[in-house]
């Protein structure tokens, strides 16, 4: 599933096609780099604002037929060409890295599912017609999936968003479970916060076995790949749970049993 920070991409997995491997890279590289300018550093907004808009000329420049002017976006606008790629997913990204540079908290569940449309559903959406598999159905349960990998991804890392300045729980489910952002800063997990937890775990199962047929329809390597970054959710899912959702003192990983876990439950599964 995961590779360095950018989670939702699965770079150089010996399960993808070797085919696949120079456009997958192409794609995370542009994504990762984009994410480090929201994230990493010390530079002020606006900066990081206006980089993000370098990488958005350089998309256009693509859009337009012209040569992009960094070796990363040359490599880019190679894959979008030898695979007849759609640009609007990288904007989406964009949009997104701008986003977290100025949104630090969510009001609700429907905010954050807008904010995971544009930040996780397009490396899906990209992956798909990769495959030569996009149609709507198959679009629809990437979707699910990838949103799911994303909220996993926010109840894995509540401490470490803190650290930098961001909640991505919903602040209505805050209210309704009567915790409040002190203890998230002193990390501290007690009844309310493992209701609310639980809370949120079980909506991330849901939604991830909303998009699990798709491990079923895509075929062969594929198939097996999608099937292992499903099951690899739902493990991380089972591990907030084992560890009573007291991820400040035990952040769940997957560790070298986990694959051997997730690889036996990847047989192809009927639905």
């Amino acid at each position: 599933m995961a590779v360095d920070h950018y989670e939702n991409f699965p770079v150089a997995s010996i399960l993808m096609p070797k085919r696949l491997r120079k456009p997958v890279a192409a794609i995370y590289h542009f994504a990762r780099a984009a994410d480090d300018i929201a994230d990493e550093g010390d530079l002020p907004d606006t900066e990081r604002l206006q980089q993000l808009d370098d990488f958005r000329d350089e998309l256009m420049h693509i859009a337009n037929g012209e040569t992009p002017l960094s070796p990363l976006f040359k490599r880019l606008a190679a894959e979008i060409e030898a695979h007849q790629l759609p640009m609007q997913p990288l904007h989406d990204l964009l949009d997104a890295f701008s986003q977290d540079v100025v949104k630090k908290r969510y009001d609700n569940y429907e905010e954050l599912l807008d904010y995971c449309r544009r930040s996780a559903d397009p490396v899906g959406n990209l992956l798909l017609h990769l495959y030569e598999e996009a149609t709507p159905t198959n679009i629809a349960y990437s979707d699910a999936i990838c949103t799911a990998l994303q909220l996993i991804n926010f109840w894995q890392d509540v401490a470490k968003d803190w650290h930098i300045g961001r909640v991505y729980l919903p602040q209505d489910d805050l209210v309704r479970f009567g915790v409040d952002e002190e203890q998230i800063a002193q990390g501290s997990s007690d009844e309310k916060w493992r209701a609310l937890m639980k809370f949120q775990v079980d909506r991330a199962r849901a939604l991830m076995l909303q998009g699990a047929p798709l491990g079923s329809i895509l075929r062969g390597r594929i198939g097996l790949e999608m099937r292992m970054i499903i099951a690899g959710g739902l493990r991380i899912l089972d591990k907030l749970e084992s560890a009573d959702y007291d991820m400040f003192r035990r952040r769940p990983v997957l560790r070298p049993f986990d694959w051997v876990i997730m690889l036996a439950k990847s047989a192809p599964m009927r639905f």
